[in-house]
């Protein structure tokens, strides 16, 4: 799927309803002729996994691709959490409408008491014994306390989360707020770049399938595979021979806390 789908520090959560305020982005392929810019392109995820994380740190501009279909049963309103036995998955319930509704325009059903269930699986269940939890359970609750109609709004409020937790500050561009792309599949993308002022394209590893890199190149932009490896880590609510891996980033931000940026980026660096 195009934008690639796969399985906090105390500070406020954005408005529940509202979109995320416009952003001026270069409209030329590069914003300095002395230096290649990245971006990273994906669909808004709930609770981002490390893979998502992991482009956050490594690109200059990252663009939230709300403007595509939303895909049932797929990530953009879901995502794993460890529990003491099987990872346990928190769904936010979505409002029923047409297949060809488009993520930015899905809304939530809060006729669902969805807030209070993933608050106390995560304080009561999950986490409550992991080193971090107290440093982090005050904006963990905060989010949640927040009654949210969005989706695409809470998945990028869930994502700015992790993001203030693990210490980056790479800029979020919306797509539906940057431009109008006509463009589908790999066209869709180079327009994006384009507009986000991209020199380069870091993509996920899924999208070679389908991705075209004559077709970016066409527009200036050269492609980088990411190549993401996912960090082994000491999980403190399971045993040690039992890791799961492809959690929310959570995960590891809750058992590793300031040290989880340089474990993800250690796993990077190996052979």
């Amino acid at each position: 799927m195009i934008g690639e789908s796969a399985s906090p520090s105390p500070g406020p959560a954005p408005a529940a309803s509202g979109r995320e305020p416009d952003v001026d982005a270069p409209t030329g392929p590069g914003s300095s002729p002395d230096r290649r810019v990245r971006v990273a392109i994906h669909q808004p995820h709930y609770l981002p996994w490390l893979g998502m994380v992991d482009k956050l740190d490594r690109c200059d501009r990252f663009v939230v691709l709300d403007t595509v279909q939303f895909e049932r049963r797929g990530w953009q309103n879901r995502n794993y959490v460890a529990g003491r036995g099987r990872p346990v998955l928190l769904t936010v319930p979505v409002t029923q409408g047409s297949r060809d509704d488009l993520i930015l325009d899905k809304e939530i059903d809060n006729n669902q008491k969805w807030r209070a269930k993933h608050l106390k699986a995560l304080a009561e269940h999950c986490y409550p014994k992991t080193p971090y939890w107290n440093d982090y359970k005050e904006e963990i609750a905060h989010l949640y306390e927040t009654e949210w109609d969005n989706l695409a709004a809470l998945a990028i409020a869930t994502t700015r989360m992790v993001m203030r937790g693990f210490g980056i500050d790479t800029p979020i561009l919306r797509a539906s707020e940057i431009g109008d792309f006509p463009g589908r599949k790999t066209e869709l993308l180079a327009q994006i770049c384009t507009k986000a002022g991209a020199s380069v394209l870091l993509s996920g590893d899924g999208a070679r399938d389908y991705l075209d890199p004559q077709i970016l190149l066409r527009y200036g932009i050269d492609v980088e595979w990411q190549g993401f490896r996912h960090p082994v880590y000491r999980q403190y609510q399971r045993e040690t021979e039992d890791f799961a891996p492809r959690l929310s980033a959570i995960d590891l931000l809750l058992n590793a806390g300031p040290d989880a940026l340089e474990i993800l980026r250690r796993a990077r660096t190996q052979s």
